[in-house]
């Protein structure tokens, strides 16, 4: 996809790809997805799937090989840091199909680093693994630490939170996207099974817009919240007049969400 930020008449779609095996054994906590949706969103970009795969190499190679396909966009979290399991740059030129080469650009700034602090030979020869990239790869600014990649439509960025933060918000304007996804809520103590029917309505005359209903427990009272999600503000707008209206045919109290 071209680098250009222009907006596109029809949805841009991504994927998040959550690499490492601490994330899955619950050591550590992911904070990354919420961060990255909610960048994404402000350019028009839907994050329409996430996964969260091991670090092993086929599971890496064929869920990158099947996800690329599907979606405008792909980012990665995790895996290319200077570890021997830090595995993602060597799983993604095989994806491609292209050999991992030394990137002059990162090698320079981890020599450069490694040079003001006086770090020893042997360090500076693990902290090289992180300037490895497959061949024909772009960089992605960072910051903070080394930078990611990106090759074809394939984002791949560090795992560590504050590394990330840095490399999506450099990268997110240069991408291009369609209408950013706004929504409007509200909440009603009123049981979720009572507002089913006349919310499919309301979703059924209105399928550009997606309506929802969550269930919340407050101050030990139950009620429902009403999403609605979509691009176009004016619609938004009128459907949540509709979904108002409806509540208050029901007898119910509200509770402003927005």
């Amino acid at each position: 996809m071209s680098q250009a930020a222009v907006v596109s008449s029809q949805p841009v779609t991504a994927c998040v790809l959550l690499i490492g095996n601490e994330i899955l054994s619950g050591r550590t906590q992911d904070v990354n997805l919420a961060y990255i949706a909610r960048t994404l969103n402000e350019r028009g970009i839907q994050v329409r799937e996430a996964r969260t795969i091991p670090d092993l190499e086929d599971v890496i190679v064929e869920t990158v090989n099947a996800v690329r396909k599907q979606f405008d966009y792909v980012f990665t979290t995790g895996g290319i840091g200077p570890t021997h399991d830090d595995i993602t740059a060597e799983c993604i030129a095989r994806a491609f199909g292209v050999p991992l080469v030394m990137h002059p650009d990162i090698e320079a700034r981890i020599r450069g680093y490694a040079k003001q602090r006086g770090l020893a030979p042997e360090v500076i020869q693990t902290s090289l693994r992180m300037a490895r990239v497959p061949q024909g790869a772009d960089l992605i600014d960072t910051e903070i630490g080394a930078p990611g990649f990106r090759i074809d439509n394939v984002y791949v960025m560090a795992g560590i939170p504050a590394v990330m933060q840095s490399m999506i918000s450099l990268l997110a304007p240069k991408l291009s996207g369609a209408l950013p996804v706004r929504s409007r809520s509200i909440g009603a103590f009123l049981g979720e099974s009572l507002v089913a029917d006349p919310l499919r309505a309301i979703q059924d005359r209105h399928p550009q817009l997606d309506v929802g209903s969550y269930p919340f427990s407050e101050s030990g009272r139950y009620g429902t919240t009403l999403v609605i999600r979509g691009t176009d503000e004016q619609q938004l707008d009128a459907v949540l007049g509709e979904i108002h209206a409806m509540l208050e045919g029901l007898g119910a109290e509200l509770i402003q969400r927005d």
